[in-house]
C-alpha cells in the first residue's frame, strides 16, 4: 500500500481519497476506521422544554439517574435521549465507560483518588465528582497513561 499526504493551505477541511484497483477487505477496514474517527461532536440535549445542541467536548460525564441519562457540564445538567450503550458507540474516543451507570470524558479529569473502598474522579472548575468501579479502574489508568505519553 502506498500512502501520500498532500498538505494544501487553501483547503477548508480535510478530505481523504482512497485510490484502489478494487474494493477489498483492507479498503473496507480503512473506511470503517475513518468513519469511526468522524464520530459526532455535538448531540441534542434537553432541559425542561428546551432543546440544546452542545459540543460533546463540554461534557464532563454522562450518568444514569431515575431511568434517564443526564449529561453534566461544569455548571449545568441536561437530559439526553440515548442509552449509555448507544452513547458508547457514538461518542468520540475521549469518552469511556467507568461504571455500570457512567461514561466520562477523560480530557476533563482533574484528579483521580484511589483508595481501598473506592476510586473517585474530580473535575477541573467543577465541584462534581464521579466514582469509577473496580472493573474499569485499570483501563482508565491505562488510558490516562497513554494520554500523558501523547503530550
Amino acid at each position: 500500500m502506498k500512502i501520500t499526504i498532500d498538505i494544501d493551505g487553501n483547503l477548508k477541511e480535510t478530505e481523504v481519497v482512497i485510490h484502489a484497483p478494487k474494493y477489498s477487505e483492507e479498503i473496507m477496514q480503512l473506511n470503517e476506521m475513518l468513519q469511526a474517527k468522524q464520530k459526532k461532536n455535538s448531540l441534542l440535549f434537553y432541559k425542561k422544554a428546551t432543546e440544546y445542541y452542545l459540543d460533546v467536548d463540554d461534557i464532563l460525564f454522562f450518568e444514569t439517574n431515575a431511568r434517564q441519562i443526564h449529561a453534566y457540564t461544569e455548571d449545568d445538567v441536561y437530559v439526553v435521549r440515548y442509552r449509555l450503550y448507544e452513547l458508547e458507540d457514538i461518542l468520540p474516543d475521549e469518552f469511556m465507560r467507568v461504571s455500570k451507570s457512567a461514561i466520562l470524558n477523560i480530557n476533563k479529569i482533574f484528579a483521580l483518588t484511589h483508595s481501598v473502598s473506592n476510586n473517585l474522579i474530580q473535575f477541573q472548575n467543577s465541584h462534581k465528582q464521579i466514582y469509577v468501579s473496580r472493573k474499569y479502574y485499570k483501563l482508565l489508568r491505562k488510558r490516562l497513561e497513554e494520554k500523558e505519553k501523547d503530550l
